[in-house]
């Protein structure tokens, strides 16, 4: 399962004792703490028997599963679990009872002949603030997916870590859903993929981390690592939990293969099919609530970077254009950065060339 994972969780198997498998055939799902991956048959049979339980703790190597071979030879399956406990049944043995276990001691009981005394207890008075709790029958205890709890740590280390800032701004996205909305069809004929925003922030982000390189570097010690390249990572919500793949040197990339790239990692990532080295590494972070309907937020910087982008859904506010109030498109975006590194000065000028190029995005041809 690579060198990074030490162990996983049995999600659930694919197959049932007596069904036929062929070789690589997918038999069960190991949940990691980034990527759920397929345990595949080594050998083609009739599964025999699961000597591993669904929710078990696994390592690498040890056996979960045992296949009969058409020849009936018996092979092991050994793919990637070592189950805590031990998970081969062991027969029972049944409990002889011994002579003192037969006997039963006798107890001499006296008949009680004073009464006792009676006391006169009212029932405790509760207090008139006394919360009124739902009966436990009405609460579902439920364990934590791997996802989640990875997810759940990552992100208290990082406010416990970081000294997180958060700055804002609005752009007014006419000029981009205009360009979109007049190419969108010769974009389509010619790179057979749709021409959507998240490519145009990509382009404005990677224009600003060149213009603000602070934004792209990380703090190591007592050192400040720069990074000389831009892997923008792609916040991705999947019904397991969150994910962000990296689109890899989104520098030397253009609209079309930005867009290409978003789709297939979106599309691997609500498969369940994203690899560990899809997801590792990545510079910058851009995460985009807008698709849920959020008008503002203040993401969390996801480690080891230094800041993230949070976009929001787009909104038509009267806004006041060469004199005159009219409606436009308008999108609130928050820059959440590490102020130990970056100085709010930087982060301001990063959020404003953000601004500046999505709603002129004539700049990136011009670079002004």
């Amino acid at each position: 399962m690579g060198e990074s994972i030490t162990d996983g969780t049995l999600a659930k198997f694919l197959k049932n004792p007596g069904d036929g498998v062929e070789v690589d055939e997918p038999i069960a799902q190991i949940e990691t703490d980034k990527v759920t991956v397929d345990v595949a048959s080594p050998e083609a049979g009739v599964i025999q028997k699961f000597v591993a339980k669904e929710g078990d703790t696994v390592e690498p190597g040890t056996k979960i599963a045992v296949i009969s071979k058409p020849e009936g030879g018996v092979a092991h399956v050994a793919p990637s679990e070592n189950i805590s406990g031990k998970a081969a049944s062991q027969p029972s043995h049944p409990t002889e009872k011994t002579e003192e276990d037969k006997q039963t001691p006798k107890v001499e009981i006296t008949p009680m002949t004073d009464k006792p005394k009676e006391y006169s207890l009212s029932p405790p008075k509760r207090s008139a603030i006394e919360p009124q709790l739902p009966p436990k029958e009405r609460e579902r205890r439920v364990p934590m997916t791997r996802i989640r709890k990875r997810v759940a740590t990552r992100l208290k280390d990082s406010q416990n870590t970081y000294a997180m800032l958060t700055t804002f701004n609005e752009v007014d996205m006419t000029n981009l859903m205009k360009l979109r909305s007049d190419y969108k069809d010769t974009f389509v004929d010619k790179h057979g993929v749709k021409l959507g925003l998240m490519s145009g922030f990509v382009k404005a982000a990677v224009s600003g981390l060149q213009n603000q390189p602070i934004i792209n570097a990380v703090i190591d010690g007592d050192d400040i690592i720069y990074r000389d390249y831009i892997d923008i990572s792609i916040a991705v919500g999947t019904p397991k939990g969150l994910v962000v793949p990296v689109v890899r040197n989104a520098d030397k990339m253009n609209f079309a293969q930005i867009e290409k790239e978003i789709n297939t990692l979106a599309k691997r990532a609500n498969d369940g099919s994203l690899s560990i080295d899809e997801m590792a590494g990545g510079s910058f972070t851009i995460s985009n609530g807008g698709v849920y309907g959020s008008l503002l937020s203040t993401p969390i910087i996801n480690p080891p970077q230094s800041a993230i982008l949070g976009m929001h859904s787009i909104v038509s506010r009267p806004m006041v254009v060469g004199g005159n109030v009219v409606p436009r498109p308008m999108m609130y975006i928050a820059l959440t950065y590490d102020h130990r590194l970056i100085d709010g000065r930087e982060a301001v000028f990063f959020l404003c060339r953000i601004k500046d190029v999505v709603e002129d995005p004539r700049r990136l041809l011009l670079d002004i």
